[in-house]
């Protein structure tokens, strides 16, 4: 084992032992890496606006239990495993909640929050890898420990500790703000359609969490944004915060509503992020008959049901669709390239910082958000 640091035997961790019953802080045996790991000191970990409702059971998740709660992270290397190349104690790392396994990338869960769909995905979390981040040590795979130049991003770019863990929120619109963890499900899909500088995207919804997130990408990444969805006077703000925003309203009629996104011009590539509810709305016939020749589509959202796909217009256009879920261990190096760089800005939310033995106000806190204003964290 390689480590600079003292671990001690022992820390503090916010543990579900079972949805039917709170979460309790516990004093447990601070983990120790191994080959292929690091343990982390966790300095700032996400509070999702819905934690509240997964570790209570309201949304069925499957994760297995007693279980070390958390999500993604910011934190420092306290000590890595004999394999470690790059990561050494003292590096300051974003801690990825989508964790793969190493020798099958599509066998991947969700830390702290969702096994995944397979039984190799299962077998990940509910063995190594159980144990998340709402804790003040965490032993995580050097694969979701991604080095952070803190000397560019906190001296030159002037970043503070909440800025990099700040959760939007999907009432209002500010296009300055984002967290690391939401802007990659975007990238993710924006990367996957090789979406270019100088293209014209469509994304649908455009004013939700990861809608708002997907423009903020699409935007760094150089491509401009048609804003698509159903509320005018929020798509209208959206696009005035930027003068590469178009925007187009949802209206039920799929005729009208393609012309209106043909009137800006050629449509290079559209990109969904719809929630479950969305199964029977127009927009994606719409957005799809709306692509050139050879326009691609990329399909990110939550829908349970099945979608009726203009198959003549697929075909006789070449056109390219593709589903994603969440993004790769490059787009996330990837991404934060993008934010070292300066073309991708972060920051602007007031923070609400909670400690381990303020979960409950924390969850509360988060859950009853009213602008996007407004973030939680917890400080371990």
């Amino acid at each position: 084992m390689t480590t600079n640091q003292q671990i001690p035997k022992t820390h503090r961790a916010l543990v579900l032992t079972s949805t039917d019953q709170p979460p309790e802080v516990k004093t447990i045996p601070t983990p120790q890496p191994g080959p292929g790991s690091a343990v982390v000191r966790i300095e700032a970990a996400n509070i999702l606006t819905y934690s509240k409702y997964i570790y209570n059971g309201a949304r069925k998740y499957p994760f297995p239990t007693p279980l070390v709660i958390g999500s993604s992270a910011l934190g420092r290397i306290v000590a890595t495993g004999p394999d470690a190349v790059l990561l050494e104690a003292g590096k300051f790392v974003f801690v990825d909640c989508f964790v793969r396994a190493r020798d099958d990338t599509a066998s991947a869960f969700l830390l702290g929050i969702h096994e995944g769909h397979t039984e190799k995905s299962k077998k990940l979390m509910q063995g190594e890898w159980r144990d998340a981040t709402y804790a003040e040590y965490a032993k995580l795979p050097l694969e979701s420990c991604y080095p952070l130049n803190e000397e560019l991003l906190v001296g030159k770019l002037g970043y503070k500790m909440e800025d990099l863990q700040e959760i939007p929120r999907n009432d209002e619109i500010d296009i300055s703000e984002a967290d690391l963890t939401r802007l990659m499900v975007p990238y993710g899909g924006l990367a996957d359609i090789n979406l270019k500088l100088g293209e014209t995207v469509v994304i649908a919804p455009a004013t939700g969490d990861f809608g708002r997130a997907a423009v903020k990408v699409a935007l760094a990444m150089g491509a401009r944004v048609i804003a698509m969805g159903r509320n005018s006077e929020l798509l209208a703000k959206l696009a005035a915060s930027d003068e590469r925003i178009e925007w187009v309203q949802i209206t039920g009629d799929v005729q009208e509503d393609t012309k209106s996104l043909q009137a800006f011009g050629t449509v290079d590539a559209y990109f969904d992020i719809s929630p479950r509810e969305a199964s029977k709305s127009t927009h994606f016939k719409s957005c799809i008959l709306a692509l050139k020749h050879s326009g691609r589509a990329c399909f990110m959202g939550g829908l349970l049901d099945d979608l009726a796909i203009p198959l003549r217009s697929v075909v006789q256009k070449d056109l390219k669709l593709c589903g994603k879920w969440m993004y790769s261990r490059q787009n996330v190096k990837d991404l934060i390239g993008l934010v070292e760089f300066g073309a991708l800005k972060l920051g602007g939310q007031k923070v609400d910082k909670f400690s381990l033995d303020d979960w409950e106000k924390g969850f509360d806190t988060a859950a009853g958000y009213s602008g996007i204003d407004e973030a939680a964290i917890f400080v371990p």
